[in-house]
Order: C-alpha cells, then sequence, then structure tokens
C-alpha cells in the first residue's frame, strides 16, 4: 500500500465523477480524467468528495470510484477517499468498504443532520481512527454539515495523532490561519497536513504555510494549479499572484447556470466543471447525478467561451 508522506503537499484534485446518461459510472472516463490529472503532476487524487458529487452516490457507485482509481493508480500516487456520512457508525461502514477498495487515507466531515456539540464531533474523530486501518483528515465545510471545525479541536485532535490532515473549505481565514500556525509552532503536533479547499485563494493560503491545496478546478486545469504551487513554493509571488487570477477569471464558468435562477451554485458548478472536461475531450457526457439540473447547451458553449480565454481549447 502507497504511504503517505506527511506532511502531504501539492496539489490534490478532489476527482468529478464522470457518469453515463443512465447515472452509472462511466469507468472509461474516470480513468482518462487520471490520467489527465497524474500527467499534470498533481501530488494524490482525492475522490468520493464534495466535486465527486458523492453525495448523490449509491454505496456501489462510491465502491466503483475507489476501485477504479486505486486499481488504475496502482501505487503511484495516494488515493484519498471521502466517507462522508451523518453518523459514526454509517462512517465506520464506509471507512471498511474504501480500505479495502484500495484508498491509502480516509477523509471524513463531522456529523450531520442531528446538532453535534463539539466533544462528540472529537468523540466521532477519535473512533474513526481508532478503527481505521489508514489515516484520517478532516473535512471542514460546514456550508454543508452545518457545524464548523474549530482550530482547538483540530489542533488537539493532531496532536494526539487521531487526525493525518484537515481540508478546509469553510471560507474562514482566521481560523485556517489558526490551524496553520498551531501546526507550524505547537511542539505535539508533527507531520499534519494542512490544505485548503478553496480554488481562489491558494496563494494565499500557501503565503499563510499550508501545504497544498483541493481545489475542484483542479479537475479542469491541474497544471495550473500545480504550476501556481511550484510558483508559491519558489517565492515567485508576482507570477504566482497572475497565475492565480488566471484560474480565478476562469472560475467564473461555475456561475454561468446559477445566474439563470433555475439550479443551485452547487449544481451550476459541478455541471461546469464536467461541461468542461467534456469539451477538452477528457470525459464522454458532462451529466451530473440526479435530482441536480444540467447546464443547458448554451450554459455549455459559455463554459467552453472560459476555456478559450484561459488557454485551454
Amino acid at each position: 500500500m502507497t504511504v503517505l508522506a506527511a506532511p502531504l503537499t501539492g496539489v490534490v484534485p478532489p476527482v468529478c465523477t464522470p457518469l453515463t446518461p443512465e447515472g452509472e459510472v462511466d469507468v472509461p472516463s474516470l480513468v482518462r480524467l487520471v490520467d489527465h490529472l497524474v500527467g499534470s503532476g498533481v501530488s494524490a487524487l482525492f475522490v468520493l468528495g464534495s466535486s465527486s458529487e458523492a453525495a448523490y452516490l449509491t454505496d456501489a457507485r462510491r465502491r466503483r470510484v475507489v476501485e477504479t482509481v486505486g486499481a488504475h493508480v496502482a501505487g503511484q500516487l495516494p488515493v484519498l477517499a471521502g466517507v462522508i456520512d451523518m453518523t459514526t457508525p454509517r462512517v465506520l461502514d464506509h471507512v471498511r468498504s474504501v480500505t479495502e477498495a484500495g484508498a491509502n487515507a480516509v477523509v471524513a466531515t463531522a456529523p450531520f443532520y442531528t446538532s453535534t456539540h463539539p466533544a462528540e464531533i472529537a468523540r466521532h474523530f477519535r473512533l474513526l481512527a481508532s478503527r481505521s486501518p489508514v489515516p484520517v483528515f478532516a473535512y471542514d465545510i460546514p456550508v454543508s454539515v452545518h457545524s464548523k471545525l474549530s482550530a482547538e479541536v483540530v489542533l488537539e485532535l493532531a496532536a494526539e495523532r487521531a487526525l493525518a490532515g484537515l481540508k478546509d473549505s469553510s471560507g474562514d481565514l482566521a481560523g485556517f490561519r489558526a490551524v496553520v500556525t498551531g501546526a507550524r509552532t505547537d511542539a505535539g503536533v508533527t507531520g499534519f497536513t494542512v490544505l485548503t479547499g478553496s480554488e481562489l485563494v491558494v496563494d494565499a493560503a500557501l503565503a499563510m504555510g499550508a501545504d497544498g491545496a483541493v481545489p475542484g478546478l483542479a479537475n479542469v486545469d491541474p497544471a495550473g494549479y500545480v504550476r501556481l504551487h511550484r510558483l508559491c513554493r519558489a517565492g515567485d509571488w508576482e507570477r504566482a499572484r497572475a497565475e492565480q487570477e488566471r484560474l480565478c477569471e476562469l472560475f467564473g464558468m461555475v456561475r454561468l447556470g446559477a445566474q439563470t435562477g433555475r439550479m443551485g451554485g452547487s449544481s451550476s458548478a459541478l455541471g461546469a466543471f464536467k461541461a468542461a472536461l467534456y469539451l477538452r475531450g477528457v470525459i464522454a457526457c458532462p451529466v451530473t447525478a440526479e435530482p441536480q439540473v444540467g447546464l443547458s447547451d448554451g450554459e455549455i458553449e459559455g463554459v467552453g467561451k472560459f476555456l478559450a480565454r484561459a488557454g485551454l481549447l
């Protein structure tokens, strides 16, 4: 089994899940997408996250994704797999499934649906760590799970070795800075990975001391994010800023569907990522999982214009 570096650094795309028109996992397209990402120099792959539409996939389809990616990567890169579900027992079921399928680490949110106290959230992650055969990463995404992982809880669990890292999609830069600073200065915290989940502030996060990024837009332009990471690591902040701004402009594609008022922001963003991959010849079909509303032909054409301006078509 591939051993994760500690900390894990670089660009870790949250891999989209290509689907057939019938809603099944499109395995040939998924393999092409993995090759597209690996060939661009990414450091690891994160499957079954938000950009993977994990919330919309059956358990069998989730497992199919992990088995396909794990078998195709064959140890070239670490594969992190989301084990996102409402309660600890359900998450532990996913841990067993994805690790049997070849995942090298698991990524879990706080429990959700019911209101959860910080002490219960900490207990949740401790139980996962005690029963998982691979490292556990926390995923802070309060917009979806309706609870925020505090820096204090994250660093406490890091010091206990219950958590190997954090993927922060909270949008709370002050809280993110507190975790980055604590991971660097707390003598009890070693080898802890801090990753930003934002497409738009990767340069700022790396300047703060983050180890890497998990940007959904990296499905579309993995080479751009790898280039951005390398520029930041080299201290070439002017060129890094220019690359980040190019990626910010490209990210505008995610609003094409939502601005019509006929779909939500998530459907619009995931639809744009898949439309871009379809237009770039990576996947065979841009369909998103039910009950999401798909982009129109005109909106897909609009995605193409964003790609062209970014030099990707």
